[in-house]
């Protein structure tokens, strides 16, 4: 299977009732407003509105969505430590 050639994403939210959810993505933009939407994941259907808190860059599919199994392995703290990294950015 051939990767494709635009950038891949590993992207945070903060859900409305504080929690994170990670996911990856090749359009992070149009990926919130589906979250946003109800058309997203359905962990994040029932804690709408969320908002973008953390965001890395890949070049394949393959690295963006191993760095979102590392990332869902963390504790919450690591993951808060992560968001406030990026948020200094």
């Amino acid at each position: 299977m051939k990767e494709t050639e635009s950038m891949n994403f590993t992207y945070m939210v903060r859900c409305s009732d504080g929690s994170l959810y990670t996911g990856w993505t090749t359009d992070p933009e149009m990926r919130i407003k589906a979250h946003n939407t109800g058309k997203g994941a359905r962990y994040t259907r029932s804690r709408r509105p969320v908002s973008l808190v953390y965001l890395e860059a890949h070049d394949t599919r393959r690295e963006a969505m191993h760095r979102e199994a590392v990332i869902k392995k963390l504790s919450r703290k690591e993951k808060e430590q992560l968001v406030d990294e990026f948020q200094k950015l």
